[in-house]
């Protein structure tokens, strides 16, 4: 049998760079290695946007259309929506009675968000389990390999914990499901920081050339460098990050021409943002396509749905009977 391979997203708004690099590309390059698990976090988007979740439904067909004109094949791969398998939510309640309170309160990603999203209120119960709720995700279909950027190492780690928790006091069950990082581990977005819908900082795969070179121009390249011929220092410039991203050979020649001042910086970053919007025109046009009939992304997600609850299914029966209630 395959191993098993899952990785979800918020449905806060369009796909952007950040997912496509993070763990989108890996998922495409692998998914007739794996049996392929990629579902739309509705529940995780209502823990920073209960107060205001009218356009969650909206933004998770985008997500979905965004996917299947990115390469993700329905053929070899499950996808669902997260609300659409209650299982989980099962799964999160018992994950939650023997999960200790201090395993979440240290988890740098919620530390971060809470001093990063201070236009919201995170004091919840919602916020603060995240990392449970995404426990319950991968280990309701017991998955094997998790692609995802560093930013999210340390909530697998917790699902890891949880895991070897449950393991230790029923008996041995659940994997232990190992990362799969991506090359670009962690894509800036255009004030420096990790590229985000929730910092108002992406690139998004939909956005036209225009929108990407007004966006690029933004971005902070080497605050050292005042003239045109002066050298430049790339390995401080969020600029080249994205050349090392999107021009994986010939990177040293693009290093060299910074460093002795032969391309100024306005003209590097009107190049690699040319190079961005031409890597996303056919997806473009195939997401157009798609869009025109929606049927065709909500048969997907109810043959997801089908297939996943009966994986789910078993799971949970299992669980019950592991922990004494069935």
């Amino acid at each position: 049998m395959k191993e098993k391979m899952l990785t979800g997203f918020r449905p806060t708004g369009k796909l952007h760079l950040g997912h496509l690099h993070g763990n989108i590309n890996n998922m495409i390059k692998n998914q007739k290695n794996y049996e392929n698990f990629f579902f739309l976090v509705d529940w995780h988007a209502l823990s920073t946007e209960y107060q205001n979740p009218k356009n969650i439904k909206t933004d998770l067909m985008e997500c979905v259309a965004d996917l299947v004109a990115l390469g993700i094949d329905p053929e070899f791969t499950h996808l669902y929506r997260q609300s659409d398998i209650p299982q989980i939510s099962e799964l999160t309640l018992y994950f939650s009675m023997i999960t200790p309170i201090p395993w979440l309160e240290r988890c740098p990603t919620y530390k971060e968000q809470i001093s990063e999203l201070k236009s919201k209120d995170l004091s919840t119960l919602g916020f603060l389990s995240y990392p449970v709720l995404m426990a319950a995700d991968i280990l309701i279909v017991n998955s094997d390999i998790i692609p995802v950027g560093e930013d999210q190492l340390p909530h697998l780690e917790i699902t890891r914990e949880i895991a070897r928790r449950f393991n230790y006091l029923y008996g041995k069950y659940f994997t232990e499901p190992k990362e799969m990082l991506s090359k670009a581990t962690r894509v800036p977005g255009i004030d420096g920081r990790k590229m985000s819908k929730s910092y108002n900082n992406a690139i998004f795969l939909a956005d036209d050339f225009e929108t990407i070179r007004r966006k690029v121009r933004m971005m902070i390249t080497d605050p050292g460098r005042v003239y045109l011929k002066d050298p430049g220092h790339p390995e401080v410039c969020n600029v080249f990050d994205f050349y090392k991203i999107y021009k994986e050979e010939g990177i040293e020649e693009i290093e060299n021409r910074c460093k002795q001042g032969k391309i100024g910086c306005t003209e590097c970053k009107d190049e690699i943002s040319a190079i961005i919007y031409k890597s996303l025109e056919k997806f473009q046009e195939k997401r157009n396509e798609i869009k025109k009939d929606l049927n065709y992304v909500y048969d997907i997600l109810e043959e997801g749905k089908i297939k996943v609850r009966k994986i789910a299914d078993r799971i949970i029966s299992d669980v019950r009977k592991k922990m004494g209630i069935d």
